[in-house]
């Protein structure tokens, strides 16, 4: 214990002496203390704990520890009692405790499984902010800080009534709290609620909260130094107070929510990608499969998990399993939208999904896809392709109602949608949608608009026809050099063509195929021919090998796909027949 509190008063002395070198903050010391007063103030609201009606107090008997946890929880439960956050109970309530690891500065965390008395508790539906909702404000701004409070929940008291509700149980004694615990379901958003109470005036101008987090943005020094004083003063008022270890001020790039603010927008923090970055070299065919869903770049990968194929890691594996992780981590980063000036939207829709590109200067926004519902699937092209406009309109009404956006599709006749004479009653819905939008529709072909267009193949893939679409897609990529586009792999190819392969796997085993492919170069198969993959084709429809295993597999695949919605055996045989 002795040791412990040595510890504590060293890392106070550090932080008085770091607080007083920082501009602003210097003049807030009593927002920053070293520990939490004993309890917190009267505030106009407290946390409730209201329950199901009917509901029976339930105790549950503490779990075990090991002899280090209980000499632990016997030094923080003396901390609690010490502060007043905690007091002896004789509450018929009870939830046990255990201890977390601190991912930040190490040490365990005294926690309570609540999960008891959060099944019987009536929720509280007060909305946890949507976290790229929260990064549109950020537009033009260069300077942050941000300001995390010193243990958040524990500056809130619960209702006098309530507090009985909040007791855990050791294996000597009950204990309740008197302020807010962690693990209580209604905790995070009480606690939203109270944060946006209290920056009512400043929140969508200069200020982002997200719980116990606050986020100061600024275009210039000048105006962030005035924000900050704001900012400051009010958690001053409030008797909020912040940990100042775990504060960080003035800076032009800033880690907030998992990401990376900065004048150029928000891109993902390098440190949350860490642990793609370092996985391990795949030991089992198992392994190697689940990696190879995630792109297309693990081909050499995919090899191994065939049947009978033997596992060997080859250089070209290692190099398939680099571009894996480079993939994986090197996510675009993302402009902040600006309401004074136009969009641009790119749609594209196929047989399998929607897509969209939300743009702004040549700079991308955000990107959306959508599967197709079992009834669209059925719609004609034109449909499809508006509908692709009504869901980017959906989707980003926040940004573009109001605003002038530019529409751009690969459909040409979409350019006439608002002088067509004739409409069916699909589309007379959709263009009264479309009438509260001031936008303009333009044709830009697909290899232009490959973004949307890779995006709206993503979802899914017809099964036969993935490797053309794949190799198709691949090309208009790469014959893009926007790095717009370039990013878009990350998000888009993610295919996984299996009945094909393994139907040319068995095709170069038959025997019976060997003889065809000598018919072919002795002109004497005239209707059969392969392509230059070595594939062998009968007219335009794929050859399958006898084996009866392979050939229940297709017809599986062909009752079971999202696409055929479950067909008789005639509707089965007619589809395979146009293409084996």
């Amino acid at each position: 214990e002795h040791v412990y509190h040595t510890v504590n008063v060293a890392e106070a002395h550090v932080e008085t002496q770091a607080l007083a070198k920082i501009p602003i903050a210097c003049e807030y010391p009593d927002v920053f203390p070293e520990e939490l007063p004993r309890l917190p103030p009267d505030r106009d609201v407290e946390f409730r704990i209201d329950l199901v009606p009917g509901t029976a107090p339930v105790s549950k008997r503490p779990y075990r520890m090991a002899p280090d946890e209980l000499k632990e929880l016997k030094t923080q439960l003396q901390e609690q009692l010490d502060k007043g956050f905690i007091r002896p109970s004789s509450s018929p309530w009870g939830c046990p405790t255990l201890f977390v690891e601190k991912k930040d500065q190490g040490g365990k965390r005294l926690c309570v499984d609540y999960r008891p008395l959060n099944a019987v508790t009536v929720k509280n539906k007060y909305p946890l902010p949507y976290i790229d909702i929260l990064f549109d404000q950020l537009g033009g701004a260069t300077v942050f800080s941000k300001i995390d409070l010193r243990s958040g929940y524990h500056q809130i008291k619960v209702q006098e009534e309530d507090i009985p509700k909040t007791t855990f149980s050791t294996r000597c004694k009950l204990y309740e709290y008197l302020v807010m615990s962690f693990g209580l379901t209604n905790a995070p958003a009480f606690f939203m609620y109270l944060m946006n109470s209290v920056f009512m005036n400043e929140l969508n101008k200069f200020v982002v909260v997200f719980i116990n987090d606050i986020l100061v943005y600024s275009k210039n020094e000048k105006e962030h130094e005035e924000h900050l004083r704001k900012v400051l003063s009010r958690l001053r008022e409030h008797k909020l107070y912040a940990k100042f270890s775990k504060c960080t001020f003035r800076l032009k790039e800033m880690a907030f929510l998992g990401h990376i603010l900065s004048a150029k927008g928000v891109a993902v923090d390098p440190s949350k990608v860490e642990d793609v970055l370092n996985w391990k070299q795949p030991q089992t065919r198992v392994t190697t499969a689940a990696s190879s869903k995630i792109s297309l770049n693990a081909k050499p990968m995919t090899a191994l998990t065939q049947k009978n194929a033997k596992f060997a890691w080859s250089p070209k594996c290692e190099e398939a399993f680099g571009m894996l992780k480079k993939l994986l981590t090197s996510a675009p980063v993302l402009a902040q939208p600006d309401i004074t000036k136009p969009f641009d939207v790119y749609c594209d829709a196929s047989g399998n999904g929607l897509g969209c590109v939300l743009m702004q200067e040549g700079r991308v926004i955000a990107y959306a896809s959508s599967q197709l519902r079992k009834h669209e699937v059925n719609y004609p092209t034109h449909d499809l392709e508006l509908l692709a406009v009504v869901y980017a309109l959906k989707k980003w009404r926040h940004y573009l109602l109001g605003n002038t956006c530019h529409i751009y599709t690969d459909h040409k006749s979409l350019k006439y949608i608002f002088t067509q004479p004739e409409l069916n009653m699909r589309q007379r819905h959709w263009l009264e949608l479309i009438k509260y939008y001031d936008l303009e529709v333009h044709y830009h072909p697909r290899k232009a608009n490959v973004a949307a267009d890779a995006l709206s193949h993503k979802a899914h893939c017809n099964f036969i026809e993935a490797r053309p679409t794949v190799r198709i897609l691949c090309c208009e990529i790469g014959e893009i050099d926007t790095p717009i586009v370039q990013q878009a792999e990350l998000y888009n190819l993610i295919i996984e063509p299996t009945i094909k392969d393994q139907i040319i796997a068995e095709q170069k085993k038959d025997k019976g195929m060997v003889h065809i492919r000598d018919g072919i170069n002795e002109k004497k198969k005239a209707c059969f021919m392969h392509d230059e993959e070595g594939v062998l084709w009968f007219k335009n429809r794929l050859v399958v090998p006898k084996g009866m295993e392979l050939r229940k597999k297709i017809v599986d695949e062909a009752h079971t796909s999202m696409f055929t919605m479950h067909p008789d055996s005639n509707k089965i045989y007619q589809d395979l027949k146009q293409k084996f």
